[in-house]
């Protein structure tokens, strides 16, 4: 059977009216229609850890560091993978319970780390999610912007997200990297990967609807949502909370994916150069 190629409405649509549905997350992700992220594998989990890592400490060596990673999605592994390279404590904090609670998932990468030469001795000794998370000093926390309120001032050295921040709500993302601020220590270092692509079909199809339509509750909650806030918009944002930017690479189209006109009213004024980064990778340190 040849492969039919789905258009951004119908996937926009099917979205819409699935989300809806009385079905769990977990179900949904079987089946792949809703996915966050890819670091239930090993391999992958480890490669995006260390790319992060390398941006804290490039010689790798530094210990005792304290960690969190924003929106670990499917799967907890960056918490066992942060142990074996020298955290004392970590957090993960998601918008939701997401994670994959088979032990099995983290038992592989466990074999993996120790393959890798890390020294895995008091990992191996746990039987359950909950062993793993109580050998790494890790808190899992749920409530997004919530949890974050409730950690510490200055606790963080390390703060790292993948593809994450875009997906934070646009109401709530200057106070969001208002609470980074506060958490981080100062000599501490955030980075982060940020995709401003859509999620319907890695275009500018987002940009269509006028913020009364995208920011309602409908749009938020059906899987497909991003805050659509921009390149030179976002770093205007983390310097006005108070941050130093170091954008280290930045991806773009070769053209506009859709014609200007088609985008709403609000985004038709922005620069050519600007609507054409498709993401960016930024290192923040306190200002």
């Amino acid at each position: 059977m040849s492969n039919v190629k789905v258009g951004w409405q119908v996937k926009m649509m099917a979205k819409i009216v699935l989300s809806r549905l009385p079905v769990s997350y977990r179900l949904w992700k079987r089946v792949s229609l809703f996915e966050h992220g890819h670091m239930e594998q090993p391999d992958y989990a480890m490669s995006v850890f260390e790319k992060h890592y390398a941006r804290l400490d490039p010689q790798g060596k530094r210990k005792g560091f304290v960690m969190l990673e924003l929106g670990p999605g499917d799967s907890l592994s960056s918490a066992p993978i942060a142990y074996v390279h020298g955290a004392k404590a970590c957090y993960l904090v998601d918008a939701g319970s997401f994670a994959a609670d088979d032990f099995e998932t983290y038992a592989a990468l466990i074999g993996r780390l120790h393959k890798k030469g890390f020294d895995t001795s008091e990992l191996s000794r746990c039987t359950s999610l909950a062993d793993l998370l109580d050998a790494c000093s890790c808190t899992y926390l749920t409530s997004g912007i919530q949890s974050l309120r409730t950690l510490p001032d200055k606790e963080m050295d390390f703060i790292w997200s993948h593809t994450v921040l875009q997906l934070v709500r646009k109401q709530e993302f200057m106070d969001f990297v208002r609470e980074l601020r506060r958490i981080i220590r100062p000599d501490g270092v955030c980075s982060h990967r940020i995709d401003l692509k859509d999620l319907l079909a890695e275009s500018l199809n987002n940009l269509r609807f006028p913020q009364t339509i995208w920011e309602t509750g409908l749009i938020a909650s059906s899987g497909f949502y991003t805050n659509r806030i921009r390149y030179s918009q976002m770093l205007d944002i983390f310097q006005q909370a108070g941050f130093s930017c170091e954008v280290l690479h930045v991806d773009r189209w070769d053209t506009l994916p859709i014609p200007r006109e088609k985008l709403a009213r609000e985004f038709r004024g922005l620069s050519d150069d600007d609507l054409m980064i498709s993401g960016f990778d930024v290192v923040l340190r306190p200002a």
